[in-house]
């Protein structure tokens, strides 16, 4: 799994010109999923994203968390984020995950998000959706999750 997080003052998610999922100041997590992702790949990736020290403290030092903060965190799938372009000028997405088992993933997800007490707004899976943020800072970062950096370091192909 690859997450793109964020950290924004407000985002939203619109599909069809009706807003499908909006948030104030709190994390907009792009996530990216493969076909081999586990429960516990999900698991660690929850906790990396919502113990990510990036709100600023009274100091204005990243130190605080999305739960420090009592912010929000609006999950969009984006299977992009496995785009491999080292050849040509057309991305290949072959390791991302099948549709089916994508959604399966992003649902479980959000799901463990919830679970964790955190407000959540999503994206609507599979839809051609616009995405409207505010990023504060501005702060992006990428995570790998473990099963994509053994496979990164690797070179193993999926």
């Amino acid at each position: 799994m690859k997450a793109l997080v964020q950290r924004v003052s407000e985002a939203k998610v619109s599909v069809d010109g009706s807003v499908a999922g909006e948030i104030g100041r709190g994390l907009v997590v792009m996530a990216g999923f493969r076909g081999e992702d586990t429960p516990e790949e999900l698991d660690w990736m929850v906790e990396k994203i919502t113990g990510l020290r990036v709100f600023p403290d009274e100091d204005q030092k990243m130190n605080l968390s999305v739960r420090n903060i009592s912010g929000e965190i609006l999950v969009i799938s984006q299977f992009t984020l496995h785009a491999d372009t080292r050849k040509g000028k057309r991305p290949s997405y072959i390791k991302a995950a099948d549709s089916d088992t994508a959604n399966i993933l992003y649902r479980l997800f959000i799901q463990k998000i919830k679970d964790r007490q955190f407000p959540v707004a999503e994206g609507v899976f599979g839809a051609h959706m616009y995405v409207e943020l505010t990023n504060d800072g501005p702060v992006t970062i990428m995570i790998d999750s473990p099963l994509e950096n053994m496979k990164s370091l690797s070179g193993a192909s999926v």
